[in-house]
């Protein structure tokens, strides 16, 4: 990361976009536009093309791709991307073929976009009209709850909706802040990190512009209920970043949101402009001092980008590494000002907060862990989709109350996403939905995504795609992420096609350097899942390693 570049950058700000501006001229002629961007916004040549080869979607080598399917890990262990592909081979090329990790679609698999719409389930059937007639197709999934409902409470009229937010402006933000600190929300991305800490710090800096930027690039493979959330309960999301704007002092809202998800752009940009129209964006809102605008980017396939610091670099147009820290966003966030940075479904709890009270929240759920989370079933639920239940629920009444079980038999669980933890069937009676469980016995709650592994899917390769994920999808710039899942990726592709065994002890000591020297959660996040598989599958392991007993 650059501070030349962010500041260089934010001189346009958000109205001429650095980032926007290098997804535009990637399909064009790259030579002449990169010198030409580099002559307006002061960047180096090498500093822009760096960034513009390091997304999927705007790499010189996927330019010419007409299709994409999806390469997640509910994908996958469901089977069905083999077949998906046979049927889109007689239809393109294998040059016009390309590969997005998880669109989202784990309720049902086979995913692939086509034309910069998604599909999935029997899309594939009708992939003539998809093709001839550029067709859109309606998806379906369960959405349910146990306890109290807050995320999937919908609300009828938008424009009473807001009186919460419109009585908002006239409490000290001061006031608004205790709320939330009573509700003991925590972030729901991943890390359980508390949001009033963020919100009180940025508050407390002092600085004419300040940011709130929604993480809404959900690439954890099997979530997506923050897709849910932005297509079905927009307004929850956008109230509490005008919430959140306002008792920080911050004038400007950027929604980060995955290009893998093109549904969910469009629906907040509709949202949006449904404020506009109530006159809920804009200078002095409700005539208040209090001003505020949205702005909507699209990601372009960069998994790390969900992290944090690497984001706000994206949204600057520099290559999206992740920053050491100190300094955090709240001091030097975006363009180097304060900033904070929440996902969706934190946001999205606010207006509740504010409306109810934060004790009322905090009544809910556990003591550490209030309130509620969502779900994410994927396609070996006999009942998948998406669920909000109150933390400390226990897992047992998710799969079989909610999910009403398995079509078939599975024998373990990866939920958090791809660095979450890795639940063997044996231990779900000992697990509830929340923080301190899953970290107790030895998991992570993370993005509370489930992808079940079928008894006959061979632990091996799925720790092996953990790695080639991990690999593919590092940003490159600490040596024990990079290296370390690449040369794990190599060593378990070696095992599983070659006569070679892996050294255990090597294998151990490569993960203690990724989680203990890894920046980010990234390199640092992958070692759980595979050592709780290299613990509680040890029998079907053990013949691809030696001194597995050491």
């Amino acid at each position: 990361m650059s501070k030349n570049i962010s500041d260089l950058s934010g001189r346009k700000g958000l109205s001429e976009n650095l980032f926007e501006k290098l997804s535009v001229i990637s399909s064009n002629n790259l030579t002449n536009d990169i010198e030409n961007v580099s002559e307006e916004y002061l960047v180096g040549k090498s500093s822009v093309y760096g960034t513009i080869s390091f997304y999927d979607f705007l790499k010189p080598e996927n330019r010419n791709k007409k299709i994409y399917v999806c390469n997640g890990s509910a994908c996958l262990t469901a089977g069905t991307q083999s077949k998906l592909l046979d049927k889109i081979s007689s239809y393109f090329t294998k040059e016009k073929v390309g590969e997005m990790c998880c669109l989202g679609r784990c309720h049902e698999n086979s995913a692939f976009q086509y034309n910069g719409k998604n599909y999935s389930g029997k899309d594939i059937d009708s992939i003539d009209k998809i093709i001839s007639d550029k067709i859109s197709t309606v998806e379906n999934y369960n959405v349910g709850f146990s306890g109290k409902k807050i995320l999937t409470e919908s609300y009828e009229n938008i424009e009473k909706y807001y009186e919460i937010f419109r009585k908002c402006l006239i409490e000290s933000p001061l006031k608004l802040l205790n709320e939330i600190k009573e509700s003991k929300l925590r972030g729901r991305g991943g890390a359980g990190f508390p949001i009033s800490f963020k919100i009180e710090a940025c508050m407390k800096e002092n600085s004419e512009t300040k940011y709130i930027v929604c993480n809404a690039d959900e690439g954890d493979p099997g979530a997506y209920s923050d897709r849910y959330i932005m297509e079905n309960q927009p307004h929850h999301l956008l109230m509490g970043m005008l919430i959140t704007a306002y008792i920080a002092g911050a004038t400007f809202g950027v929604i980060y949101i995955r290009g893998e998800y093109p549904e969910s752009v469009s629906s907040i940009d509709k949202s949006i402009k449904e404020l506009e129209h109530l006159g809920l964006v804009g200078e002095n809102i409700c005539g208040s001092n209090f001003t505020f605008n949205f702005k909507i980017i699209k990601a372009q396939g960069a998994y790390i980008c969900g992290e944090e610091t690497a984001l706000l670099s994206s949204i600057e147009g520099q290559r999206p590494e992740v920053r050491v820290r100190p300094p955090y966003p709240v001091q030097f966030g975006l363009y180097n000002k304060p900033t904070i940075v929440n996902n969706v479904e934190t946001l999205a709890c606010l207006p509740y907060i504010i409306l109810n009270g934060g004790k009322e929240y905090s009544k809910i759920g556990t003591e550490k862990s209030s309130g509620t989370k969502l779900i994410s079933l994927d396609s070996n639920f006999k009942k998948p989709g998406i669920y909000e239940v109150e933390m400390g629920t226990p897992l047992t009444k998710v799969i079989n109350e909610l999910g009403e079980g398995f079509k078939s038999p599975v024998k373990a669980l990866h939920i958090g996403g791809p660095l979450g933890g890795l639940v063997p069937i044996n231990k779900i009676n000992d697990l509830t939905i929340d923080f301190e469980s899953f970290s107790q016995n030895g998991f992570l709650l993370g993005h509370a995504s489930v992808v079940c592994i079928p008894q006959d899917f061979p632990m091996i390769e799925y720790i092996n795609h953990l790695f080639k994920f991990t690999a593919h999808e590092s940003c490159g710039k600490c040596f024990p992420c990079r290296l370390g899942s690449t040369r794990g990726n190599e060593m378990l592709e070696k095992s599983i096609n070659e006569d070679f065994k892996i050294d255990y002890t090597l294998m151990k000591d490569l993960l203690e350097t990724m989680e203990s020297a890894s920046l980010c959660a990234l390199g640092g996040g992958l070692p759980l899942p595979v050592k709780n598989a290299l613990k509680y599958f040890k029998s079907e392991l053990s013949s691809f390693f030696i001194n597995y007993n050491e």
